[in-house]
């Protein structure tokens, strides 16, 4: 995926990452966490009533220029320009949402890429639950701790994996993929549902959220939670302070 407008000395301002432009995976470890710290997973645009842009060069003025957010499209649609110039080989996946209470479409878009002779999901997407580093494809069935976090990555049959996370005391089903190679065309017909279906979270409730070293923040509806090392609170926000909440835990004006 590429953009006329994408340059690595642009993203890596936005993201705030300082670091060299190797590709092994200790350092697409860091851009992806850079990345996850500073661009929110959200869908304030969604709640205006506009369907979300997939162009790439809207995709990168909205978050490189605007210092905006987005969600799994845009942000893991930037997260792949910066793999296209970094010159390391990637697709982008479909996968199956399985946090619903009945079975739905392969809505969501994760990226498979490879380093250091391994193949890797990686994906910036996922929202409140989403992993906070590569997941190698390989190493399935083994409790994997990311800060605060517990993931595990399984197979259900020799094509498809399984994500897990461990959340509220239990593992919970977070989405199912194979590595069938997606086109970004592909995903113009779930970027259409999610935008616009009145079932999908994202026409329900505002949903913010940033991750940040020790936990996260998540502004789901008037209802800020704060997760700091695995303990959440709870703060109910007035529509009147909304405003200032976006622009002070969130960074959007």
């Amino acid at each position: 995926m590429k953009a006329d407008n994408f340059t690595l000395e642009k993203y890596f301002s936005r993201i705030a990452y300082h670091g060299n432009t190797d590709t092994d995976i200790a350092t697409l470890t860091e851009i992806m966490r850079c990345q996850l710290f500073s661009v929110p997973f959200e869908n304030l645009d969604i709640q205006a009533g506009k369907i979300v842009s997939l162009v790439s060069e809207e995709i990168v003025e909205k978050i490189l220029t605007r210092n905006r957010g987005g969600y799994c499209y845009e942000v893991n649609g930037l997260f792949a320009m910066a793999l296209q110039e970094l010159g390391v080989p990637h697709t982008f996946i479909a996968a199956r949402p399985m946090n619903y209470p009945v079975r739905r479409p392969k809505t969501h878009m994760a990226i498979i890429a490879e380093a250091d002779n391994e193949k890797w999901l990686f994906d910036l997407g996922f929202g409140s639950n989403g992993i906070r580093k590569p997941m190698r494809l390989n190493l399935l069935g083994i409790e994997i701790k990311q800060d605060s976090d517990r993931f595990i990555l399984s197979a259900t049959d020799e094509t498809k994996y399984l994500l897990k996370a461990f959340i509220d005391g239990h593992w919970a089903d977070q989405y199912e993929f194979d590595l069938y190679p997606q086109e970004w065309i592909d995903f113009v017909p779930a970027n259409h549902l999610n935008s616009t279906h009145p079932d999908t979270i994202f026409v329900k409730k505002l949903l913010v959220v940033l991750h940040n070293p020790s936990g996260r923040d998540i502004l789901i509806g008037d209802t800020l939670k704060t997760i700091i090392n695995g303990t959440t609170t709870k703060q109910f926000i007035s529509a009147e302070n909304r405003a200032a909440i976006l622009s002070s835990r969130f960074g959007l004006v």
